[in-house]
Parts: structure tokens; C-alpha cells; sequence
């Protein structure tokens, strides 16, 4: 009998378990997806724009263009939008309420008040339209959506991280099934992405490049990788902590998406929709989470990758993880890689 594989992450102090012995195939996980009924009105849905607050955002189709604009300070909202982009009614994080707040921040080193930002992007006008089953021209719209976000929330003096996740499925902590993505601004870097900085800026002082390009040529040569097309790889990595557990990386060295052209944009869009289409047919739609990771600070630019993590929500940390930090992962990043390949498929689009 084999012995479970003891991983640790290319750059985290993270270990995971590989659980070989007990290892099972992704269609154990596939489950009877549960009938659902809307039972109550939805706050997104076309039509109840008034029940959220107004949106900082919005991309309107009219006369045949796509224009960004706000709602009205007062009166009816427009019913013609594309993607909403809205407060966040129960805000994890929210912006300094006088100016002497913010240079209050910005000299000290503890925090006291979470300051920062916290939206929602409401993706699309129809209820279901989650990215793998979304048009590519709306999902393009969904990624500069990220962008304009994260360029505007940046430039904030009192943010130090801008966090882009994605929970579907109650299960993920989806708490509405509107389709939906939320951005959260910081005033400081989170542990596990600082974590990722210093490890690369290391990696590239010590090698004089990039961790992250390294593990793209490595990875794509490998039994790990997914899909590859001339401007991403998708691959389970090595050490994944979740079964399942895909990574998208751009080829392209860049530490965030700001500087994404309208090409490299649709690329991203179609390994997204590909990726999540195959993990959907593979595991029968399962809830997951998934998150950019990225860095906005200028000294990065040389030795930060960005890159999106997905994450499904296939089984549940209990008490060796939540007391060790160690994780135990029940499908090989090789099995893992395998399923999702075979379920590629290009006919996925017209």
C-alpha cells in the first residue's frame, strides 16, 4: 500500500496531506443537484433596482453601445444595464467618513476601524448566469468590470489590497443566487498575499526571475496541467489544499490585470468559462469559491505573477486542519488535472 505524499506550497509555508491511500475520484463528489424555487423577490433581478443602494457603477446598453455611467442621485434607476455594480449592504470593510480619518490611517501602523471598501458585482440582468454558462461578450464585460474596480479602488490613499472573489452556491457563502462577484478593499496586504509577495521577491532575487513563470513552464510540461492556450495556463497545483482545486495563470509576466488589452481580456473570459464548464460537468455544478490574486504596489511589478484561484467547496476542514493549518486532500492534483482535461471541450463555444 502506498504512502499518503506530505506537499508543501511552491511559496506558502502551507503543507497538505495527499491522500493517496483514501484517494477518491472526482465523480464521488458529484451530487443530485437539489430543485430550487425563488421564494422571494430578488434585490438584483431587473426591475428592483430601487431595493439596493445606487449603483457607483453601471454598463448600459444603448443604441446599440455599451456606455459606463452611475445611477441618478434621485428618481427611477436605469432598467437597461448589463452589470450593476453596488455598496455592499452589510460592508465588511467601508471608506473613512471624514478626511482627517484618512491621514490618521495613514500614519499609523495598528488599525483600529476596517477602512476600505466593499462592493458587489451584479454580473448579469438574468438570475442564473454564472460564468460557465454565461455569453462571452457578458463575461468579457465581467472581467473590466474587475479592472475599472480595481483601478478606481487602488488609487484610494488608505488601500493597500483590493481583493476580487467569487462565492456560488449557498455552500461557498453565497447568501444571494443572483449571479454575483464582491470586491473588498484594504488598508493593509493580507497575510496569505504578503505571504506570496515576500516568497517571490526571494525567489527573484535569488534567481532573477519570476517564481510564478517558472511554475507556468514547469507545470505545463506536466501531469498537472489542464488546459493551455497562447495566453493562460490552467493547472491543479501541486500542493492544492481543495479537491478540485484549478489555478489560471496569464503567460504574460504582470503583477495585476490593469494593463489586460481587450484580447487578453477575452482569452481570460473564454479560460474562465472553459474551466468552470468542465469542473461543472465533472462534479455536477458544485459550489466554489474563487479569487484573484494580485498586487498593486509598483515594487512588485517585477517579482509578482497575478493569477485566479478556484476553489470547490468539495469537503470540509475539520479539526486536524483547523488545529494544525495542515490540510488533508482527498484527489490528487494529478487525478484532480486528468478529469478536467478529458471534460474540456471546445465545443463549449459556437
Amino acid at each position: 500500500m502506498p504512502y499518503n505524499e506530505l506537499r508543501k506550497d511552491y511559496l506558502l509555508n502551507r503543507w497538505v496531506v495527499i491522500a493517496t491511500e483514501r484517494s477518491r475520484r472526482p465523480t464521488d463528489f458529484a451530487k443530485q443537484k437539489a430543485e430550487t424555487t425563488q421564494t422571494t423577490v430578488c434585490p438584483m433581478c431587473v426591475g428592483n433596482e430601487n431595493m439596493t443602494p445606487p449603483a457607483v457603477m453601471l454598463y448600459l446598453k444603448e443604441n446599440g453601445e455599451i456606455n459606463v455611467t452611475q445611477d441618478p442621485s434621485a428618481g427611477e434607476r436605469p432598467k437597461n444595464w448589463l452589470i450593476r455594480v453596488i455598496p455592499n449592504l452589510y460592508p465588511a470593510f467601508s471608506p473613512p467618513k471624514q478626511t482627517e480619518d484618512t491621514a490618521q490611517i495613514l500614519k499609523s501602523e495598528c488599525f483600529g476601524d476596517a477602512i476600505g471598501g466593499h462592493e458587489v458585482i451584479v454580473e448579469s440582468p438574468n438570475h442564473d448566469e454564472d460564468p460557465a454558462d454565461a455569453e462571452l461578450p457578458q463575461l468579457e464585460l465581467v472581467i473590466h468590470t474587475y479592472i475599472d474596480r480595481l483601478r478606481e479602488l487602488s488609487a484610494k490613499p488608505y488601500v493597500k489590497y483590493v481583493s476580487i472573489f467569487r462565492n456560488f452556491g449557498k455552500e461557498a457563502g453565497a447568501s444571494l443566487s443572483h449571479v454575483h462577484s464582491q470586491v473588498i478593499a484594504t488598508p493593509i496586504v493580507p497575510p496569505l498575499v504578503q505571504e506570496e509577495l515576500e516568497a517571490s521577491k526571494k525567489y527573484h532575487y535569488e534567481n532573477r526571475k519570476c517564481v510564478f513563470c517558472d511554475i507556468i513552464e514547469r507545470e505545463a510540461k506536466g501531469s498537472r496541467l489542464i488546459d493551455e492556450s497562447p495566453d493562460f495556463v490552467v493547472f491543479a497545483p501541486y500542493a492544492s489544499i481543495n479537491p478540485m482545486e484549478f489555478w489560471i495563470v496569464p503567460k504574460r509576466h504582470a503583477a495585476n490585470i490593469l494593463d489586460l488589452d481587450n484580447a487578453e481580456v477575452a482569452a481570460f473570459a473564454r479560460t474562465l468559462k472553459l474551466s468552470l464548464k468542465a469542473l461543472k460537468e465533472v462534479v455536477n455544478d458544485p459550489p466554489y469559491n474563487y479569487g484573484l490574486h494580485l498586487a498593486i504596489n509598483e515594487e512588485a511589478k517585477d517579482h509578482y505573477h497575478w493569477h485566479l484561484e478556484v476553489y470547490p467547496k468539495l469537503s470540509i476542514w475539520a479539526g486536524f486542519e483547523l488545529n494544525t493549518g495542515i490540510y488533508i486532500n482527498t484527489v490528487t492534483p494529478e487525478i484532480a488535472a486528468e478529469s478536467l482535461r478529458k471534460a474540456i471541450k471546445p465545443k463549449f463555444f459556437p
